[in-house]
């Protein structure tokens, strides 16, 4: 937890001196826009820096719906002991309801590490910020006898002895699978299986002594129903004061918010028929239905039903949880929401001391919180750095993929890598002329390998400030109110990214007292056995953000501040050229050697001049050809792979700001790759000058050469390293070792080596003309359609041959000398024959009325639908359900799809026809969308 959390003030209000006051920071949440939902304002104990004042966290409340919140100061305040011990309870009453703990303001125990309270606002604005806070409401809420029921409290279930959580039925539906394969095993029924979310049927209520007795007979309240009341579980009420709160069911011990009081409808009312559900009646009327499935007997049948709404479980929102367009800043959960209404009798319920507009502003309060823990954090690790660095961009650094949330490291990541690389590469090209290529990888590797940046995070307790696992509030810790880790218990709240995201690949490492690593398969946030005190982090996190941290600091304060960064973190390098013990000297290259040269025509294909021209001859000399004072390029293109890896990835990162970070990276391995600089080589001729001393080069070369000028015929085409021909290594690696020649000779300067290759390397890849290795697209596709995907590899002789299968059907076979581009050649064919099939499949069939229908069967038009965006950088499509309707043996699904391009704004809203299968009709929605499409960039 931040230090500035901290306080031993959380410990106080058990007394009455109210002699002894106490320093309170106050900061109130503010929204863009309340309705429905109540103002909180947060009491710390130590003043919130700036920068968290100035954030502003995004909020995904429902589909589609998304609001800010962000901290204003309100002032210091000076609280007495009764004023503390007041809100404390408050607080406790308020989160245990919230979080779903039973816990008791005068028990729970309090953890100096985490001191901040929640306290309600009252609404108005005042000069003193001591009136703003709801007084009433605080006392109303601590001082009422509605807590001594235990169906008003947080865990009814653990009371009645009926632990739903782990047994089945919970609220948060956590336990139904177990339930039913405890159930097929014949072991003991729950007793409110069938009662979905019920804590236990009403005799088990009703025997504990929760629930009002109901002697035949006897009517306890004598009520006129014409004057607008209702007669409650446990009390009377005007029906106008009822809507908005929450009442608690007696029946089954759920939570509702109250919508309307139904003066049109009784329990006489006939039970509605389920949609498209055409046989018997079930039950006669809501009386006959809590008759027969809860066994209660009603005594005010002419008292108007209640229209509620379950109060649903504390969610997570700071991941979108759907997909959402931009603009709907809202507060009302009922936009593109599907809500469930029941009607309840009043008789079985109870009135819950909490309002319910506080419990739905509450509900935000654990991840707004959250979201300021970790900011507090990154503050944190931005002062112990000691570098102007803005903290939210610290954050971002420090928050992997894996937390679902709009932000992470991995583009950061990306190019921290590259520079880390960079400069761990020139220092040691300059630092040790005499080693070889070979040498200068190793002590490379041995300086940025994954392994020994982990240690280097280790060392720095990095891991005390990475977030690393997606927020649940289940097991979030209020000040108070301390999570219950039931067994089996796990959120299954569905994620918007959980496609997208991939878990981080684990670093085997062994610990033993030699400092070896020790092997290890937990993922990131995973929580060993039942310990909550904990978690565990994968190497690889641990180093990915060093790089991130390495790539932040670069972007705001340039070579300064992420050189500073590297010397904190631990990486020891001379960043200053000029300390550095060695200097470039001019190369003696014998005369005989510099006449074989055509400098002119090479020089002019790099439109630029040398100063020492022996750098040029080293870059392009092969180790096949030894000359007297000549060095092959090996040391050269270390050098310039580092830089050219840096500068591409560097022009990549500030060129697409909005680019997914996935997407960057395959920008990066199409413009970043051998393949592709070998085929720079050939489009500017640089081959025609490589110094060498091998004819069976020599034939790869020209083969090669042959293969290029192909594919430079055809107009617009560009495989960026993916075309059908393996290119000699050579060729790239001269491109890369002529970079590094530009460097040395322009005395250590990466903006003339830019100067040079910018033009050399267009037209470089973009979102639009990057291509998919097909191997890959390949396995994406079968992991889209759920299908088995296998390659079998043969060789005969010089000639490999890959076999391509899909469900056990061979759909593709190539043959190249090349084991790895005898798959590639087999992927691609297997992609053309399964595109030939969705064709088939996808034919326009003529019905009997001479109408066109589709063929419901398009096996990848929702993922080809999905490419195009990717390609044109578009988000992702919209897919809504328009219509469901049909018996529950013959369902049919309409659903209707836009996307909004990034020149014409969104399209219109295509509607597919009725399908028996969501997929399905998705897929019709996209046939649809995909002609629009057509019509407009044909």
């Amino acid at each position: 937890m931040p230090f500035s959390l901290q306080g031993e003030w959380i410990l106080s209000g058990k007394g009455c001196d109210d002699s002894k006051l106490f320093h309170l920071y106050m900061y109130s949440i503010k929204y863009p826009l309340l309705t429905q939902v109540s103002e909180f304002a947060i009491f710390f104990g130590n003043e919130l820096d700036a920068e968290v004042l100035s954030m502003s966290m995004d909020l995904f409340i429902a589909r589609s719906v998304i609001t800010k919140a962000s901290l204003v100061f309100k002032g210091l305040l000076e609280i007495t002991e009764t004023q503390l011990t007041l809100l404390k309870s408050f607080h406790v009453r308020l989160m245990s309801i919230v979080l779903d703990v039973d816990v008791e303001p005068s028990n729970t125990p309090w953890d100096t590490a985490k001191a901040y309270l929640f306290v309600p606002l009252a609404g108005g604005k005042s000069a003193d910020p001591m009136n703003d806070i709801d007084w009433v409401l605080v006392e109303n809420v601590t001082e009422t006898d509605a807590w001594s029921n235990p169906l008003q409290r947080a865990r009814p279930d653990v009371y009645l002895g009926t632990n739903e959580r782990s047994l089945g039925g919970d609220r948060r539906e956590y336990g139904f699978g177990k339930l039913r394969h405890g159930m097929a095993f014949e072991q003991k029924s729950h007793p409110t299986y069938g009662i979905r979310g019920a804590v236990a049927q009403f005799d088990v209520v009703k025997a504990s002594g929760l629930a009002p007795k109901r002697d035949a007979g006897e009517v306890p309240y004598q009520v006129d129903l014409t004057k607008g009341k209702l007669i409650l579980a446990d009390s009377c009420i005007e029906a106008e004061n009822l809507v908005g709160r929450i009442i608690t069911a007696a029946h089954s011990g759920k939570r509702f918010y109250v919508d309307s009081v139904r003066f049109d409808m009784t329990a006489e009312n006939s039970f509605p028929r389920k949609e498209g559900y055409l046989g018997p009646l079930e039950y006669s009327s809501y009386a006959d239905y809590y008759k027969q499935k809860y066994g209660v007997d009603l005594r005010y049948k002419q008292q108007p039903l209640i229209r509620a709404r379950g109060v649903s479980y504390c969610k997570n929102l700071l991941s979108p949880r759907f997909e959402h367009s931009e603009g709907h800043d809202g507060e009302s959960e009922e936009i593109n929401e599907k809500i469930y209404y029941v009607f309840l009798p009043p008789e079985l319920c109870f009135v819950h001391p909490l309002p319910g507009s506080l419990v739905r502003g509450a509900q935000r309060l654990p991840s707004i919180m959250r979201r300021v823990e970790s900011m507090l954090l990154a503050v944190q690790l931005k002062d112990i750095i000691n570098y102007p660095v803005p903290a939210s961009k610290i954050l971002e650094a420090l928050t992997a993929a894996s937390c679902q949330e709009t932000f992470c490291y991995e583009r950061a990541e990306l190019l921290g890598d590259a520079y880390l690389k960079w400069v761990v590469s020139r220092f040691l090209f300059l630092k040790y002329p005499q080693k070889h290529e070979g040498q200068l990888t190793r002590m490379r590797q041995q300086m940025v390998s994954n392994i020994v940046l982990y240690q280097y995070a280790l060392n720095k307790g990095l891991q005390s400030y990475i977030q690393a696992d997606r927020f649940a509030p289940s097991r979030w810790a209020a000040p108070g109110v301390l999570p219950v880790f039931d067994e089996d218990t796990k959120e299954e709240e569905s994620s918007f990214f959980d496609q997208e995201v991939k878990s981080d690949e684990g670093l085997r490492r062994k610990i033993l007292d030699d400092e070896e690593y020790e092997e290890y398969e937990m993922e990131d946030g995973e929580l060993e056995s039942d310990s909550s005190s904990y978690r565990v982090l994968s190497g690889k996190t641990l180093a990915d953000v060093v790089e991130a941290l390495i790539g932040v600091y670069y972007v705001e304060g340039g070579k300064n501040a992420a050189n500073h960064l590297m010397n904190w973190i631990g990486i020891e390098i001379d960043f200053d050229l000029k300390e550095i013990n060695y200097s470039i000297k001019p190369s003696t290259v014998p005369d005989n050697i510099l006449r074989t040269i055509d400098f002119d025509a090479l020089e002019g294909s790099l439109n630029v001049k040398f100063t020492d021209r022996g750098l040029l001859v080293e870059a392009i000399t092969h180790a096949s050809r030894p000359s007297s004072g000549v060095s092959c390029y090996q040391r050269l293109e270390f050098v310039g792979d580092a830089v050219l890896d840096h500068l591409i990835t560097r022009h990549l990162f500030f060129t697409y700001t909005d680019l997914p970070p996935g997407r960057l990276t395959d920008l990066r391995a199409a413009a970043v790759n051998n393949e592709n600089f070998a085929r720079v080589a050939v489009k500017h001729s640089l081959h025609l000058h490589l110094r060498h001393g091998s004819s069976a080069l020599e034939k790869q070369i020209r083969d090669f050469v042959k293969e290029v000028q192909n594919e430079l015929s055809k107009p617009g085409f560009n495989s960026f390293g993916l075309g059908d021909c393996k290119a000699p290594k050579v060729l790239g690696d001269i491109v890369e070792s002529i970079a590094g020649a530009i460097f040395l000779d322009s005395g250590c300067n990466t903006a003339a080596v830019w100067k040079v290759f910018q033009p050399l390397l267009n037209p470089m890849v973009t979102p639009e003309t990057l291509p998919m290795h097909p191997v890959r697209e390949l396995q994406e596709r079968c992991q889209q359609q759920a299908e088995g995907l296998e390659y079998k590899a043969s060789r005969n002789g010089n000639l490999a041959t890959v076999e391509v299968y899909v469900d056990g059907v061979q759909v593709g076979v190539a043959h190249n000398p090349q084991k790895k581009m005898a798959q590639k050649l087999a992927a691609r064919n297997a992609l053309v024959a399964l595109k030939e099939k969705e064709k088939a499949e996808a034919k326009v069939n003529v019905d009997d009325d001479g109408k066109e229908k589709r063929n419901g069967s398009q096996t990848f038009t929702r993922q080809t639908l999905n490419d195009i965006c990717l390609r044109r950088n578009w988000p992702m499509p919209l897919y809504k359900c328009v219509h469901e309707g049909g018996p529950a043996h013959a369902k049919r699904f309409t659903f209707a799809v836009r996307v909004n391009t990034s020149d014409r704004g969104w399209t219109d809203e295509c509607i597919g026809e009725p399908m028996p299968s969501v997929k399905k009709a998705k897929d019709s929605a996209a046939v649809l969308l995909l002609e629009l499409l057509n019509k407009w960039y044909a």
